[in-house]
């Protein structure tokens, strides 16, 4: 089984050779090895898409707006990763944006991953009824585990999700009271004990 370092050195060094500039090519290799250790299929997905890229002229989005349509044939995941990655501050402001057409979504998941970590917030991907929850660049969560991925997303929404607990008030209320069952009464001797308590000024 091949290790995570030689997955991303290995990956770096392709993506250079196949054209992106060093400072992309470690992205994708972070991507890679990101996709890789959460179970997904990312070194398959990365020399499929090589070997497409050339042929298919994907195109370069550097400017992500609201809704974003492709004049090509699809969306490159990996420049639309480093641009996503680049306006993240600014993007988490519109809370939801589209794209029609990104080539090979997986690609472009890690940069969705890395993003939430980055602003601290959890982002929901959905495209063709499949839906992906990045928490925090910590795991990723899927409906589509083991599914096949396609190889052009036609209908893709990102949205920033708000923190909030997963618990009512009511619950909460209800397990801190059950932990003030450990808390330990204060005595005499306790004060007498505690840091700062002494009787005795050595000053």
């Amino acid at each position: 089984m091949k290790s995570l370092s030689e997955i991303e050195t290995t990956t770096k060094r392709a993506s250079r050779a196949i054209g992106f500039s060093w400072g992309i090519a470690e992205e994708i290799a972070k991507g890679v090895r990101l996709l890789e250790l959460f179970g997904f299929p990312g070194i398959k997905s990365l020399n499929q898409y090589y070997k497409d890229r050339s042929k298919c002229n994907y195109e370069n989005l550097t400017t992500i707006n609201k809704d974003n349509k492709s004049n090509v044939s699809a969306f490159c995941p990996i420049i639309l990763g480093v641009s996503f990655l680049d306006q993240i501050k600014t993007l988490e402001h519109l809370n939801k944006f589209k794209f029609q057409k990104i080539a090979f979504p997986l690609l472009f998941l890690p940069f969705l991953s890395r993003g939430s970590e980055i602003i601290g917030k959890k982002i929901l991907l959905k495209f063709d009824k499949n839906e992906f929850l990045l928490n925090f660049n910590i795991n990723i969560s899927s409906n589509c585990i083991n599914a096949k991925f396609p190889l052009i997303a036609k209908d893709v929404e990102v949205s920033f999700l708000e923190n909030k607990d997963s618990f009512t008030d009511t619950e909460w209320k209800s397990l801190y009271k059950l932990s003030e069952n450990t808390f330990v009464e204060e005595t005499d001797s306790l004060k007498q004990g505690a840091a700062g308590a002494g009787l005795t000024d050595n000053d």
